[in-house]
């Protein structure tokens, strides 16, 4: 590059331009430009890196929600199921002592007729003798 008599004028022989920088300064604006360039992709990566990290992110969130939702439900039935179960058990637990207590009636009963039955015996053969 020549510099046109002082001017502050330079002339780039590469490039066929005038510039109003000087040759070092120009190259370093260059250098800086070139720089920026790669540092703006970079961020531009870095943008879709972090788009695509928080739609993964918020996917398996979505997954999570699903999956306590379901445990919880299981959960609830299973609970739901105890509850049943010991309604049951309780229900036949009444059931069983009330045949019981029916069975001991009826033993009760029964002891009564036999011990009337021997009494009518006695009779009957008081009788005939």
């Amino acid at each position: 590059m020549a510099n046109l008599l002082g001017t502050g004028i330079f002339f780039n022989e590469v490039n066929d331009k005038i510039c109003i920088l000087d040759p070092e300064t120009y190259k370093l604006a260059n250098d800086l430009k070139e720089e920026c360039q790669i540092y703006i992709e970079k961020i531009d990566e870095f943008r879709r890196i972090a788009t695509k990290f928080i739609s993964l992110e918020e996917e398996l969130g979505s997954k999570i929600e699903k999956q306590k939702l379901k445990a919880l439900r299981a959960r609830n039935l299973l609970q739901s199921m105890k509850k049943q179960r010991d309604n049951s058990h309780q229900q036949v637990q009444a059931v069983i002592a009330e045949t019981s207590m029916t069975l001991e009636r009826l033993k009760a009963g029964l002891a009564s007729l036999e011990k009337a039955e021997m009494e009518q015996i006695g009779v009957i053969n008081q009788l005939t003798n």
